[in-house]
């Protein structure tokens, strides 16, 4: 039998799961069996979050209340902000995050209720004040003052007014809620698995959902978006983008944004993403961003075909910063804006974690390991090391 050590889990079935299925050698993504491009072209980040939730697509009266129920949440408690207010400001956007979700738990009137409907308001609580709290500390840290939410908005277009203090150009609200539709869920990512690992032992919505954030905390899951940017940043010119994928490779360092552990072909994420860049920065100030992130791709392909024969693909992570820049958002906040998006997916594995259907014995994750280090030493006193 071939060893499973050391190589992250791949290819072993932790779980069965309704949520979502990943088709690497297609190239597809399923949310409960819709397809991601019909649900980014159609659909909506709030009646994709009830999905994920529920399990099946809201009627208007359903998806009505749902909204509503988004928009009465959205108010951080007062004492909430006063403990953001005492924070030093170089304190990472998704520490805020992780450490404002578990936070959370102490506010939430279901706090000790764990039925199914109980832990569907708290998906919904959760989903609803993450925006809110990741703008409040990025007004906060820039020193400007906080902005109410604005009930009249939609869960994407409100998040914007919240960092910007305006209503968002009907472009700018439509990318930013096909960006949260396309990162609400992933299958069994590393952040999704930590969060049923923690929901598996009985611990609660939030404090499962932080483990999550705690996850998509780390530069090889949520941060590759921030990293694409930070190599546009670095570059700076459009006519150095060649060389700079040719120093990567000459020193052994990938390029962020490039290749995926399950797709074999272009992830279809990056597809839509794509298109949207095009579309919205084509004749846009930032324009040089977008044709970077193009060289950078086309660069990256062609040096890795010429010094390995492999092909290589766009993930989602490489399309989304530079449109996240062009609308003023500091890549320092990029894996939060994931994050808040992945929320709903997050919180649709805790359910299914807590009540699986069909029911099945509840089970802690135990994996095994292999012990390689020393056996049988004796014990030396310490006047004697």
């Amino acid at each position: 039998m071939a060893t499973t050590a050391n190589k992250g889990l791949r290819g072993i079935d932790a779980a069965t799961t309704h949520i979502s299925m990943v088709d690497g050698c297609a190239g597809k993504l399923y949310y409960r069996g819709y397809c991601i491009e019909e649900l980014a072209r159609e659909s909506n980040f709030e009646e994709v979050a009830y999905l994920l939730i529920h399990g099946t697509l809201p009627n208007a009266d359903q998806l009505a209340e749902f909204s509503e129920d988004l928009k009465r949440h959205r108010r951080l408690p007062s004492a909430f902000i006063a403990h953001l207010d005492m924070l030093p400001l170089d304190t990472p956007p998704m520490a805020i995050l992780q450490a404002g979700t578990a936070l959370l738990s102490g506010y939430d009137p279901d706090l000790y209720d764990e039925s199914k409907e109980a832990n569907q308001r708290k998906a919904m609580r959760a989903i609803s004040l993450m925006p809110t709290m990741i703008a409040a500390w990025k007004r906060l840290k820039n020193n400007q003052g906080s902005v109410e939410p604005d009930d009249t908005l939609p869960h994407a277009a409100n998040f914007l007014h919240m960092i910007k203090d305006r209503h968002p150009a009907e472009e700018a609200a439509r990318f930013m809620d096909v960006a949260m539709i396309l990162h609400a869920e992933h299958s069994f990512n590393a952040s999704t698995f930590a969060a049923r690992v923690v929901a598996s032992t009985g611990a609660d919505m939030y404090a499962s959902l932080a483990a999550g954030i705690g996850a998509l905390s780390g530069p090889l899951h949520g941060g590759a978006n921030a990293q694409v940017m930070r190599n546009l940043l670095d570059t700076k010119d459009p006519e150095l983008v060649e060389a700079w994928v040719e120093d990567q490779f000459v020193r052994g360092k990938r390029v962020s944004g490039m290749g995926h552990a399950v797709y074999k072909t272009i992830d279809p994420r990056a597809r839509i993403l794509q298109n949207m860049a095009r579309s919205i920065l084509t004749d846009h100030p930032e324009y040089r961003w977008y044709e970077m992130t193009e060289r950078m791709a086309l660069a990256t392909q062609d040096v890795l075909m010429k010094k390995k024969g492999k092909k290589i693909y766009p993930n989602v992570d490489l399309y989304s910063a530079s449109i996240y820049h062009a609308m003023g958002i500091h890549h320092d906040f990029f894996p939060a804006v994931f994050a808040m998006a992945r929320s709903a997916g997050w919180c649709a594995h805790i359910l299914e974690e807590k009540f699986p259907h069909p029911p099945v014995k509840p089970a802690l994750y135990r994996p095994e390991s292999t012990y390689v280090g020393p056996r049988r030493k004796s014990y030396v006193p310490i006047d004697e090391r």
